[in-house]
């Protein structure tokens, strides 16, 4: 009995000893790490940059006054088609000023000034007729008395000369007096004519104001009537149905682009648009983002490639989303790029096996930002840590959030 007895306590206490061990391995040991899990999948994959645009009609043309004068009020609206030739508006000639009483005085006394000087004129007209009149009637007889041989042929050369220069004179006398009555008729016009005497029934030669292109209005600069200046804007014109994408993309995505690749265009109100790259300007410019960064951006330009009807409902200057694709495969192995990290200089992520993470080493490709092209190191379905941080290690136990 006492050997039994002896055994029976060292068995006990051997098994109380093996439990109180195994209560502290299983104490002591980590703590699984909770982790959030992603799977390796195949699928489709697109590589773009999304950007916001705005649509803008290809040919644009502001008309504007031919000459300064006085515009016709323009009835024409926003939207409403114009065909070439049509009369967009009248431009009258700059109406007369008003004189006030010194402007008149002032006129009035050039009117008289006009009037003496023409008066003087005419007089010195009559003064080189009659020196003209008795040139000629010399000459005339100082040549009877030459074909008789009572005058010298110099004495006869010396009169032929004074009637030519009292010819002269007279002519010249009266070049003087359509001058001067040109002068008196302005003198009038300047006082007789102003807007206070206008009475409007007068024939008043306008200038039309005719539209260039087939097309619509985009913009009325100049609705009321009043004085315009000689180039100054009043419409602006354009086909609504020719309509092209601006999008301002970043300086460090517009060197990835070219002309001729592909545009989806959408966030408009309507369906997805096909559309394609036709210019990259070379010139940048500075831009602030809604944060207050400056940022270097290039205007793109593209060409919507989709039928007509899919979306004439767009206008000139609407908001679009524009994607520009720059690789796309219908079926790739992928994983999200936050799963993948750099160590021991190579691509790693860790994967689960048996509730644990497995380090392992993997080849990447083409990345979106958000999924990433696995060339090598997993399979289909694998599922691996999608945020690995600092307390996996390889072989460390997880548990799944």
């Amino acid at each position: 009995m006492t050997v039994k007895g002896f055994s029976g306590k060292w068995l006990f206490w051997g098994v109380f000893a093996l439990l109180a061990l195994a209560a502290l391995v299983y104490t002591l040991r980590p703590e699984p790490v909770w982790v959030d899990l992603a799977s390796v999948s195949r699928g489709p994959l697109e590589i773009t940059i999304k950007e916001e645009g705005r649509t803008r009609v290809r040919d644009r043309y502001v008309v504007s006054s031919p000459v300064a004068g006085y515009l016709h009020r323009v009835p024409l609206e926003v939207g409403d088609a114009v065909i070439p030739g049509e009369l967009l508006t009248e431009v009258d000639p700059m109406p007369a000023s008003t004189l006030d009483a010194r402007s008149r005085a002032e006129a009035e006394a050039k009117v008289q000034s006009a009037r003496s000087a023409l008066n003087s004129t005419r007089q010195k007209v009559a003064a080189a007729e009659a020196e003209a009149d008795l040139a000629i009637r010399e000459l005339s007889r100082l040549k009877a008395l030459s074909d008789d041989h009572f005058v010298s042929d110099e004495r006869l050369q010396q009169a032929r000369a004074a009637a030519d220069r009292a010819q002269a004179i007279l002519r010249s006398a009266r070049f003087d007096e359509e001058v001067m009555a040109h002068e008196l008729a302005a003198a009038r016009t300047r006082l007789e004519v102003s807007a206070a005497r206008e009475t409007g029934n007068g024939n008043v030669e306008r200038v039309p104001v005719r539209s260039p292109v087939n097309g619509s209005v985009l913009g009325v600069a100049r609705k009321s009537e009043g004085v315009i200046q000689a180039g100054e804007p009043i419409l602006e014109l354009g086909d609504p149905g020719a309509l092209e994408v601006v999008v301002d993309v970043l300086s460090f995505d517009a060197v990835k682009l070219s002309p001729g690749v592909s545009v989806r265009l959408t966030g408009w109100g309507g369906g997805s648009l096909d559309a394609r790259v036709r210019r990259v300007e070379p010139v940048g410019f500075e831009d602030v983002s809604a944060l207050g960064v400056e940022e270097r951006r290039v205007q793109v330009v593209a060409d919507i490639t989709s039928s007509p009807e899919a979306w004439q409902s767009l206008g000139d200057g609407y908001r679009v989303d524009a994607e520009f694709l720059l690789w796309q495969s219908d079926n790739v192995l992928q994983l999200p790029e936050s799963a993948i990290f750099i160590g021991d200089g190579q691509h790693q992520v860790f994967r689960v096996v048996d509730d644990r993470a497995v380090l392992t080493n993997v080849s990447v490709g083409r990345t979106n930002g958000f999924q990433t092209v696995i060339q090598e190191g997993l399979a289909d379905s694998d599922r691996v840590v999608r945020h690995p941080d600092r307390q996996l290690e390889d072989g460390s136990r997880i548990r799944v959030r």
